[in-house]
């Protein structure tokens, strides 16, 4: 029994190793998030990586922008440019609900239309990937 729950253990502890896919609203791949943080597009290359403290970095590792832990974003400049709240909701920098992250994985616009999907991903990370512009290229 105690060999079963270790390699039961070791499995899930692979699996939330893997990345994460990120999947537009036809469940087609768009990019990846690993646990390290790094953020991959659909052609699998880095584009940036979300560290531990919440610093931004892009694809050559340079800062440009923050999450702060009450889940403001702000830019490279340190500018607030919207806000990431407890329930997944994601506000712009006027306080407008842009979209929203659910428990789920579902990502859903203002309009509550379903524009993709991060199960596995946290919220926060799926919610900068998808409502702010820090990895499109």
């Amino acid at each position: 029994m105690k060999k079963l729950l270790l390699l039961l253990a070791l499995g899930l502890t692979t699996l939330s190793m893997n990345a994460q896919d990120l999947r537009n609203a036809n469940n087609a791949t768009i990019g990846k998030i690993e646990s390290d943080g790094t953020v991959r597009n659909s052609s699998n290359s880095t584009v940036g990586k979300i560290e531990r403290d919440g610093t931004i970095r892009n694809s050559n590792n340079a800062s440009i922008g923050k999450i702060d832990s009450d889940g403001t974003v702000r830019n490279g400049n340190n500018a607030s440019i919207g806000k990431i709240d407890s329930d997944g909701t994601v506000r712009n920098s006027n306080n407008s609900t842009s979209g929203k992250v659910c428990s789920d994985g579902t990502v859903r616009n203002s309009n509550n239309a379903t524009i993709g999907y991060a199960k596995g991903v946290p919220v926060r990370y799926a919610a900068l990937f998808f409502f702010f512009d820090f990895f499109k290229k």
